[in-house]
């Protein structure tokens, strides 16, 4: 850092100092009532999700990895089902089909917008294909008309990763409720975030909910009774009493991402060797995340590190050449699209409550490194 000034990538502060009372008066409701696991508060934020996020069901669970699997699961796929997903993802969203026992099929984004190409995953539909798992990435729908298209021609399933999307959507519907079953992330970093962990699952099928309650829960809906060989995955009480807080201020705080984008933009573009970030015309972004393509981009991201500002790489090595997956027998060069995006992708900072100002001293910084 150059010791006069200091820009976080990400800074919880403002969000916190806006909802500190509703926070601490959650907390204290939580903790007179002495009830920790799957009580009012749970049910509470579970019907107020659901309202949010125009589906009929929420099902709280512990995490936004345990949401994925638990929807895959809730579909009972076989060891022979492929599942259709982003080749340019953060590496959950194939953990998730791998402990499901399923087969992981990736297919390349459009480099635009860095989501699912509808295009590439009609090419990538076999007859045993059984599911296509879009990730909104960054905060950006994908296009979901395509998508539900395809799924609708094929007798598909859509199951949607919303992790990164709470709030956004595709021609004015929500993100999380095109799917037959849909996961997110309640990670302290998202749009929504909690003070720990926690994740849901949305749909609008009664039987898929029913089968998510009780999976969550040991495949327990009643005590001492299991109907099936579930896991211990349930969104805690103190939890879902902050998230009822902070879904109160979720729109307020998209709308802030969505400004400070723009501003970006305006300050970005016509920057040689910088991209900014592609929008489609029918997506309603929320920014989880600003991410421009950058020319030296390693070369751009310690130049601003000198200058005090923080960014980061999301995501700078691909899943297909992790360790975890070297099964799968994918290598560089495999997916050069999402290779390029890994290569050249740099995260601004961009959060509720950062001024102009720094805004303006980012843009500069950036420019003076390539003017």
């Amino acid at each position: 850092m150059n010791g006069k000034r200091t820009i976080r990538f990400l800074s919880l502060k403002h969000q916190q100092d806006v909802i500190k009372s509703g926070l601490e008066e959650a907390f204290a409701t939580v903790f007179e009532k002495s009830h920790y696991i799957l009580g009012s508060e749970v049910q509470r934020f579970e019907q107020h999700y659901a309202t949010y996020s125009q589906t009929k069901f929420c099902i709280g669970v512990g995490s936004g990895l345990d949401a994925l699997i638990i929807a895959l699961k809730s579909l009972r796929l076989s060891s022979t089902d492929e599942v259709i997903v982003p080749a340019n993802t953060y590496h959950a969203t194939w953990l998730a089909v791998v402990n499901v026992g399923a087969r992981i099929v990736p297919v390349e984004p459009d480099e635009g917008t860095f989501n699912l190409d509808a295009a590439k995953v009609a090419d990538a539909i076999t007859s045993r294909t059984k599911v296509i798992l879009p990730v909104h990435l960054y905060g950006q729908p994908c296009d979901m008309t395509a998508l539900t298209k395809l799924s609708n021609e094929g007798n598909l399933s859509i199951v949607e990763d919303n992790a990164q999307a709470q709030g956004a959507h595709w021609k004015n519907k929500k993100t999380g409720s095109w799917g037959v079953i849909n996961a997110t992330s309640f990670y302290p970093t998202k749009n929504l975030g909690a003070l720990g962990d926690g994740g849901a699952i949305t749909t609008d099928d009664p039987i898929a909910a029913e089968f998510v309650r009780a999976h969550r829960n040991y495949g327990s809906l009643h005590k001492d009774y299991v109907d099936g060989a579930g896991m211990n995955s349930r969104l805690d009480e103190m939890q879902a009493a902050f998230l009822n807080v902070k879904l109160k201020f979720l729109d307020e705080f998209n709308t802030q991402r969505r400004l400070l984008a723009s501003k970006y933009n305006e300050r970005l573009t016509n920057i040689p060797g910088i991209v900014i970030p592609a929008v489609s015309a029918d997506a309603f972004h929320v920014y989880h995340l600003y991410v421009i393509r950058a020319e030296r981009r390693d070369a751009l991201k310690k130049y601003l590190l000198e200058n005090g500002i923080e960014s980061m790489i999301h995501y700078p090595v691909p899943p297909h050449v992790q360790k975890a997956y070297a099964n799968l027998g994918y290598k560089h060069g495999s997916f050069p699209i999402t290779e390029r995006i890994a290569d050249s992708a740099l995260s601004l900072p961009l959060w509720p409550g950062m001024t102009d100002d720094e805004l303006d001293y980012i843009a500069t910084v950036i420019r003076r490194f390539y003017l």
